[in-house]
């Protein structure tokens, strides 16, 4: 148990942990709020869709300028910045739900604001973590990172349904909520030491970095094609969440407001996977338990389709959970051994780009929900994660990495 947190013994990083904690909540309560809200604005799958599109086109569009300027910028100064912006959107968005002038493109343009944010704060703290521990505890510390993602998926839902549920707070609170966590986790940041700048980047531009950046993964085999399984796997595992409260409505015959149970149990899992394999992340079993949690999140969506009421499709939303814990929490302790640390905060914003994807694909993949329906597509996604996981994995076992010890 003492290994599983061994990173947490360095104070600055324990704080930053902590912060993340704050951040991951709020985060976690937005996408089951935003989507209840949308989703009962409209009746439509695809309205979910749409403000999780804007909120990948900020991220999208952003994430490349993120990533380079996180490798030459004082990151506590990024994160700070980008955390205080989310916090604005959410009091704005709680105001408008207040004076009941909330409109769809309302939480589109929040979304928008949002995941431009994301852009800068992701591969800044990420790689504020680089930069706090020693190479020994970079994994652990990653890992650590996902564990506490995980824990606030499983109490995020839940506080978030509650806050919607409830005559005292409603939407509007649940939105003020978030805000204020967001705003104690930037004020987290002024107790951690300065960040220092990289110097090797002042004779580039921030498009000359970018550019460096993109060629530094293509020169590496092994991390582009880590990268690329991660792509599929975020774009396409995480867009499922976007078929959801369709699910609930048309097929399980369940309120939308149940999604905050779905997304919890999903997250447990999560959690659960996190801990155990967290010891792992400096091992060459790695690629291996984040290989097999990865198979395991495309049975599960195939699954999670065929289930035929709520109470059985809570098994493979566990499962689900199982598998993305152990891919995501393996998956990046991995890329931080496997990257040069002058080039962490522009590999993480590749990374973002997954993210951003995945809500990009919201949209259309809530249009083939409305076409084809839930369940096909949930199968359809689920089979063709297995097929990647299937084809990439032989190309990123092979090689190995000296920085990776035995256990």
């Amino acid at each position: 148990m003492r290994k599983i947190f061994e990173a947490l013994t360095i104070r600055s990083y324990a704080i930053l942990w902590a912060g993340s904690l704050f951040t991951f909540t709020a985060f976690f309560m937005s996408t089951v709020v935003q989507s209840i809200i949308a989703f009962e604005l409209t009746g439509r799958n695809s309205a979910v869709g749409a403000v999780l599109l804007a909120q990948g086109v900020g991220s999208a569009v952003f994430s490349p300028f993120g990533g380079a300027i996180a490798d030459r910028v004082s990151k506590k100064f990024i994160s700070t910045l980008s955390q205080l912006a989310i916090a604005a959107v959410f009091f704005v968005t709680a105001y408008l739900i207040y004076q009941d002038q909330i409109e769809l493109y309302h939480l589109s343009i929040g979304a928008f604001v949002t995941g431009a944010s994301f852009a800068f704060l992701g591969p800044a703290r990420q790689a504020w973590v680089v930069e706090l521990l020693p190479l020994a505890l970079r994994p652990n510390a990653v890992a650590l990172t996902q564990i506490s993602l995980s824990a606030a998926r499983i109490w995020a839902p839940a506080l978030a349904t509650l806050l919607v549920a409830s005559l005292l707070f409603g939407s509007a609170g649940a939105y003020c909520v978030m805000g204020i966590l967001f705003t104690i986790a930037t004020i987290t940041l002024f107790f951690l030491p300065a960040s220092i700048p990289e110097s090797s980047h002042k004779d580039n531009s921030i498009f000359g970095d970018m550019i460096e950046g993109i060629k530094y993964v293509k020169q590496h085999s092994r991390l582009k094609w880590m990268l690329t399984l991660f792509f599929i796997m975020v774009i396409l595992g995480l867009s499922s969440t976007t078929v959801l409260p369709g699910l609930l409505e048309n097929e399980l015959n369940k309120p939308v407001e149940q999604l905050g149970t779905l997304q919890t149990v999903n997250a447990v899992g999560g959690l659960i996977a996190s801990l155990l394999v967290a010891s792992f992340a400096g091992s060459k079993k790695a690629l291996f338990i984040y290989t097999l949690g990865a198979l395991l999140s495309g049975i599960a969506l195939v699954i999670t389709g065929l289930s035929p009421t709520f109470i059985i499709v809570l098994i493979p939303m566990l499962l689900l959970g199982l598998g993305n814990g152990a891919f995501q929490t393996l998956n990046g302790a991995v890329i931080v051994l496997e990257a040069d640390p002058a080039f962490y905060g522009r590999v993480i914003s590749i990374t973002q780009l997954a993210f951003s994807g995945f809500m990009l694909a919201g949209l259309p993949i809530g249009l083939a929900a409305d076409h084809w329906g839930e369940r096909n597509t949930l199968i359809a996604i689920g089979l063709t994660l297995i097929l990647a996981v299937l084809v990439l994995s032989p190309l990123i076992a092979r090689g190995s990495r000296s920085n990776i010890v035995n256990n």
